[in-house]
């Protein structure tokens, strides 16, 4: 499989006609049904039925196009970045509030293994060409790939009195609040401190506020808490990339989640 045949099937498949691709592409109508037919016999599938008026689109068409316009793309940055003399390819990610450093260094560590040049930007919140979150910040629009599964435990401040009963410090408008009430009792209603950030509450724990549920990647990430087992309750957070379908456009988004989707973990 080729560019040539990719730009073909491309090309026919957006315009829905033979005539009017085979002027995009300024080839003949017997070449470029040549090679879309060459196409086929390769990949052992028939992509488009012809029809009194232009073509028809089958469903294993369907499929192939968003591969063959993410190759054609990044093909296409690639051309540009040596023809051009650029310095590499450049991507924006926004980083969630309650992102642990392990996380981040892991992706860099993993984007510059894949896209060797790129020149990533880091972002706060919810902009960028992708965002490193958790699975219940995924907006409506955007896909979710895992990278990796975090488990909760119970911080406390250095040092506590392992029999002490300490305070609760909550998060009300954190997604995994109602799943924490009725781990937190009676108790909830009588909060030591509200966090607007899990990482916040981390910080009530670390000044000796009272004690938080928070991922285990953050609370082994702060100085001034100790980390326990959440007795009688087991719970986890999937951390991953946030991405919308038209930032699959920009090669450098497409070559990562490409590699990240090969290597996701299982649900």
């Amino acid at each position: 499989m080729d560019s040539r045949q990719l730009k073909a099937f491309v090309a026919v498949f957006e315009e829905r006609n033979i005539t009017v691709a085979s002027r995009r592409l300024h080839l003949s109508q017997p070449a470029l049904s040549g090679t879309i037919k060459s196409l086929e016999d390769l990949l052992g599938t028939q992509l488009f039925t012809r029809q009194a008026r232009g073509v028809a689109v089958t469903e294993d068409a369907r499929i192939l196009y968003p591969q063959a316009h993410r190759i054609l793309s990044q093909t296409d940055s690639m051309t540009q970045q040596f023809r051009h003399g650029s310095q590499g390819s450049r991507i924006e990610i926004g980083v969630g509030a309650d992102i642990a450093g392990q996380d981040i260094a892991a992706f860099m560590h993993a984007a510059r293994q894949v896209v060797p040049a790129l020149f990533v930007s880091l972002l706060e919140g919810c902009d960028g060409d992708a965002r490193l979150a958790t699975e219940d910040e995924r907006c409506e629009d955007e896909l979710f790939l895992p990278l990796s599964v975090d488990p909760y435990v119970l911080a406390v401040p250095a040092g506590s009195d392992t029999g002490a009963a300490l305070p609760w410090i909550v998060c009300p408008g954190h997604p995994t609040h109602q799943r924490l009430l009725p781990f937190y009792g009676a108790a909830a209603s009588m909060p030591a401190a509200h966090a607007g950030s899990l990482r916040l509450a981390l910080e009530l724990a670390a000044a000796g506020a009272g004690m938080c549920v928070a991922p285990e990647s953050l609370a082994r990430s702060l100085a001034g808490v100790e980390i326990r087992p959440l007795d009688g309750l087991e719970m986890s957070r999937r951390v991953g990339l946030c991405y919308a379908v038209q930032s699959l456009d920009k090669p450098a988004v497409g070559m990562l989640v490409e590699h990240f989707r090969e290597r996701a973990v299982p649900a």
